[in-house]
């Protein structure tokens, strides 16, 4: 018992920290329609660390973050322009060419670099096993002065995400909200991209909302169920990861896989 606590404490804590506002973040991007949003911006996150790799700086560095994050608000800025009233292409449809094209990007990248097959298994599972206190205290700072502005824009951003025509009719600057919303979520998506991976980061957005859509109806119980799920599947995903000497990230992932199917069956019933 004491070695799993040892082992497996700063992990859960990191778990914890990313379910609390990615189950948010997932509700809105549920709404909206832009599943893969998150899974893009992800990428184009890694991309830009690779490009900062293949220059020099490490992938835990200061310089390779912040080149991560400048890659991302571009992204941010591509999804922001690409959001119009009627749109001649789903914007889905440019989510998927832009995660598609990070991904190449990225790949390409790393093809020159050394050791460049070991650095794309890092950016897709992430470090979550060796994460440190100092990591879990700056990510919980972040995401606690993003959660603060986007409970103060809630009112707008809930009401672009349900219904963007109602929004524009009301006169509210979509695009400006779009991209606030965006870059936020960039820096949420850039520094758990560091910890726990794309794939981690997909199931931490997703999952819990996909579970608060089954089973609630309102805003707040959605929330709170996407939650209680994310930490329980947490739980037994870093658990599991431990009796059974399985990578962390990866049995996390498949434990939401078999969280939804829960939920799902649930759902069926009631």
């Amino acid at each position: 018992m004491i070695d799993f606590l040892e082992l497996m404490l700063k992990p859960f804590v990191a778990c914890l920290i990313l379910v609390g506002i990615h189950a948010y973040l997932g509700l809105h991007v549920v709404r909206r329609g832009v599943i893969f949003v998150d899974l893009a911006l992800a990428q184009v996150s890694a991309f830009g660390a690779t490009l900062g790799f293949l220059w020099g700086f490490g992938l835990d560095s200061t310089q390779g973050y912040l080149c991560a994050l400048g890659f991302t608000l571009l992204g941010a800025v591509v999804f922001t322009l690409t959001r119009s009233r009627k749109a001649v292409v789903p914007q889905e449809a440019l989510i998927g060419i832009v995660y598609a094209i990070s991904a190449a990007a990225a790949i390409l990248v790393l093809s020159r670099a050394p050791e460049g097959g070991e650095e794309l298994k890092a950016i897709l599972v992430g470090h979550l096993l060796f994460v440190d206190w100092p990591e879990i205290v700056t990510i919980f700072i972040l995401y606690t002065a993003i959660s603060i502005a986007h409970y103060f824009a809630r009112t707008r951003l809930l009401l672009i995400s349900d219904d963007p025509n109602e929004a524009f009719a009301r006169g509210l600057h979509v695009r400006w909200w779009d991209f606030f919303f965006y870059a936020t979520f960039g820096l949420v998506v850039t520094s758990a991209v560091q910890i726990v991976g794309v794939l981690l980061v997909f199931a931490f957005l997703i999952a819990p909302a996909v579970c608060g859509v089954f089973l609630a109806e309102t805003v707040r119980t959605r929330l709170i169920v996407g939650w209680l799920t994310g930490v329980l599947t947490s739980a037994a995903g870093i658990a599991a990861s431990f009796y059974w000497d399985l990578p962390t990230g990866a049995t996390i992932v498949c434990a939401f896989g078999f969280t939804l199917v829960i939920c799902a069956g649930v759902r069926s019933l009631l």
